[in-house]
């Protein structure tokens, strides 16, 4: 059942990214066909054509591969061969300011979605509340060790070789009840490190008695567990605000991941990737894995869920932070080869002299060839560290 559970991760997290992008993919088409310009293609994956249908000017449809999207606008960029009938309406004749909405629309879907998503997490399944955690086990500890890994050197968790488990919950430790996370912390930093204790826990209805030693970390008692904490639902407001701030935290998180990623490169594919900030970086093979091990997980389906929605929030505030970068083919580069048109238009202008027009995308080939070469290369090292040596969530 595992295994089923995991597979259906893999096949949400997939799906979860295609929508991601047909969507990013709809922000520029709707934009496009908002402003006259025309699109002559939308579809869904890449490769070989299942399915499509014509509706208008626009050909509809869904290829076999699963793990994109695109739109054809016509004259998206100079280079391109436009038929004279549709020369009036080709993407690069039109104004700067719709030109650049066009462009961002993308972006700004997927920017979207992750805010409603989150807004949604908050108001309808509720967040956990830090300062309410429980005496339920969560996570144990697979080792004694203050980092987020374990090394062979490290010995097993007091919570692991007891046998507590997730759900577990826990009423007396040492022979002290508990009613809430911090009765127990202090339960477990009052015992003298090496001292046998009994802890008796409820699971599922019955009531068992287990033996355990407490460990040492840093000098306090030490048992490896980690207490689930009771949900709260937010009203509208509070969920606008939630949505804002954990979507700023976010951005920032994922800006430090991206600057660190030259930094753990070499250590990829070696135990310390996951305790370097470059190292958390992943590809579609890593999100898809991480799903797997979020729906085959111990945890409640509620927070099955809550792993999985942050985990499409962050996949698309990803998309679309990365698709600011000005660079081309990213929309971020489209964008800044627009700004710097209307720049130097405009310095033109003020020399009295006409507008230049469109930028010879000729002479930035080049540059765009680099940058999906590095962007490519990337990707592929990510999928390779991914498959060789994946992240692994808490179980």
């Amino acid at each position: 059942m595992t295994n089923f559970y995991g597979l259906l991760g893999v096949v949400a997290f997939v799906v979860a990214l295609l929508l991601s992008v047909v969507l990013h993919e709809a922000g520029h088409l709707l934009t496009a066909k908002r402003f006259g310009m025309k699109a002559s293609q939308f579809f869904a994956g890449f490769g070989a054509t299942l399915w499509s249908r014509r509706r208008g000017e626009t050909e509809y449809g869904i290829k076999a591969i699963p793990l994109g999207g695109f739109v054809k606008i016509v004259g998206y960029t100079p280079l391109e061969t436009v038929d004279p009938a549709d020369e009036p309406r080709a993407f690069y004749r039109q104004p700067a300011p719709r030109r650049a909405a066009v462009i961002v629309a993308g972006v700004v879907m997927n920017l979207l979605l992750a805010f409603l998503l989150l807004i949604g997490l908050a108001a309808g399944i509720g967040i956990p509340s830090g300062d309410d955690a429980t005496t339920v086990v969560r996570h144990v500890s697979p080792c004694v060790s203050a980092a987020d890994v374990c090394t062979p050197r490290d010995p097993v968790s007091p919570s692991k070789k007891a046998g507590l488990r997730a759900r577990d919950r826990i009423v007396s430790f040492g022979g002290r009840p508990v009613r809430d996370w911090d009765e127990l912390s202090r339960a477990i930093r009052d015992t003298r490190p090496g001292t046998p204790v009994t802890v008796v826990v409820d699971r599922k209805g019955a009531r068992l008695t287990l033996p355990a030693t407490v460990a040492s970390l840093g000098g306090s008692g030490y048992f490896g567990l980690e207490p689930a904490a009771r949900t709260r639902r937010l009203g509208p407001v509070a969920a606008v605000r939630f949505a804002g701030r954990f979507m700023g935290d976010m951005t920032v998180a994922i800006g430090e991941i991206v600057v660190d990623i030259p930094h753990a490169i070499p250590k990829l594919f070696g135990h310390e990737r996951a305790s370097t900030k470059g190292g958390q970086a992943g590809s579609i093979v890593g999100g898809a894995e991480a799903s797997g091990q979020v729906f085959s997980s111990n945890d409640t389906w509620r927070d099955k869920l809550t792993s999985f929605v942050l985990l499409v929030v962050s996949l698309n505030l990803f998309v679309g932070l990365l698709n600011l970068v000005p660079l081309l083919p990213l929309d971020g580069g489209h964008l800044a080869v627009v700004g710097y048109e209307r720049l130097k238009a405009l310095v033109f202008r003020i020399r009295g002299r006409p507008d230049p027009g469109p930028v010879d995308m000729t002479k930035l080939m080049p540059l765009t060839y680099v940058a999906v070469t590095l962007l490519v290369g990337l990707g592929v090292l990510l999928i390779l560290a991914d498959v060789i040596n994946p992240l692994k969530l808490p179980q």
